[in-house]
C-alpha cells in the first residue's frame, strides 16, 4: 500500500515542484525563503497582488520559488524594479529578496534612495559576506581580515554595516536576524510588509561553500554556533546596532516610524497638477 504523502505546508506560497532548493548544503537562503514563506501565509497575503523582486547572485534565485509574479532582474537593479511595479500599482505588496553585493554594491544608490524616498517596498538582505555564486569574492560586507577568492592575505576595507545605512538613509522600518530566529524572523516580515514605508530586514546568513571555506570556519552547524555565540538581541537606536563577526552581533528592531510616503506623495501631485489644470 503506498504510503500517503501531506503536502508541504506552505504549498500554496512555494512552488513545490522547484524544491528541494538549488542552493549550496548549509546555506541559508533557503531558510529565509521559508519565512518570508510563511509570513506571507500567517498574513493571508493576496498573492494575485503579491510582487517577489531579487536580482542577481545566490539570493537572485529566490523569487523564482514563490507563487507569486516573480521578477529575476538584472545585476543591482532589483530595488529599481520594485520601485517601478509600486509605482504603477500601489496596491500590491513588493518584497525584494536580495543578497548584499547585489544591494550594497552595484546597487548601493539604489538602496539609500529607496529608504530616503520611504517608498512601500520590503526588502530582505540577506548577507553572507561574500559573491557566492561567482566563487567568493570579497564584497562590501566582508568583515574586516577575512581570507577571500580576491583577499587571500586578508581584506584591508571596511566592510558597511548594512543595519545603520539602511537607517541612517531614511528606513522608516529596519531590524536585523539570523537564520536561528525564525519565529523573531517571521514576525519581523510580517511587520515588515503591513508597514507603510521602506522597510529593511537584513538577515546575516551564512556561506560554508565559500566564505566559511576560505576562512577556516567549519561546516554549516559550526558557522550557525558561531553566530549564536555572538548574537545579542535588543531593540536598540541604529547607531547601537554593533556588528562584528568575530564579537558581536546585535539583532533585533532599530528602526520603528512614520514619516510620508513616496507614493502617497505622488498621487497627491498627480491629484493637485489636475486641478490646477481644469
Amino acid at each position: 500500500m503506498a504510503q500517503k504523502v501531506s503536502p508541504h505546508p506552505l504549498a500554496d506560497y512555494i512552488r513545490t515542484d522547484r524544491l528541494p532548493f538549488i542552493f549550496c548544503p548549509g546555506c541559508s537562503i533557503g531558510t529565509i525563503i521559508g519565512m518570508v514563506a510563511r509570513a506571507m501565509k500567517e498574513l493571508n497575503l493576496d498573492l494575485t497582488k503579491t510582487v517577489v523582486v531579487s536580482g542577481i547572485g545566490c539570493t537572485g534565485r529566490a523569487s523564482g520559488y514563490f507563487n507569486a509574479c516573480a521578477f529575476h532582474t538584472t545585476h543591482g537593479r532589483a530595488i529599481p524594479f520594485a520601485t517601478g511595479v509600486k509605482l504603477a500599482n500601489p496596491e500590491l505588496n513588493v518584497i525584494v529578496i536580495s543578497g548584499d553585493g547585489d544591494l550594497a554594491s552595484i546597487g548601493g544608490n539604489h538602496l539609500i534612495h529607496a529608504a530616503r524616498r520611504n517608498i512601500d517596498i520590503t526588502v530582505i538582505a540577506i548577507n553572507n559576506f561574500n559573491y557566492g555564486m561567482t566563487g567568493g569574492q570579497y564584497g562590501p560586507t566582508t568583515p574586516l581580515k577575512s581570507r577571500t577568492q580576491t583577499s587571500p592575505y586578508g581584506t584591508i576595507e571596511q566592510p558597511f554595516n548594512l543595519s545603520k545605512l539602511a537607517a541612517s538613509a531614511g528606513a522608516t522600518y529596519v531590524a536585523r536576524w539570523t537564520p536561528l530566529d525564525v519565529f523573531k524572523g517571521v514576525k519581523s516580515i510580517k511587520k515588515a510588509i503591513l508597514h507603510k514605508g521602506f522597510s529593511f530586514i537584513e538577515f546575516v546568513g551564512i556561506c560554508p561553500t565559500a566564505y566559511g571555506r576560505y576562512n577556516r570556519l567549519g561546516d554549516a552547524p559550526e558557522m550557525l554556533e558561531h553566530l549564536k555565540k555572538i548574537e545579542v538581541k535588543k531593540n536598540v537606536p541604529p547607531e547601537e546596532a554593533d556588528f562584528d563577526f568575530n564579537e558581536i552581533l546585535v539583532c533585533g528592531e532599530f528602526v520603528d516610524t512614520t514619516k510620508p510616503e513616496l507614493t502617497e506623495l505622488y498621487d497627491k501631485l498627480i491629484l493637485s497638477v489636475k486641478e490646477e489644470n481644469k
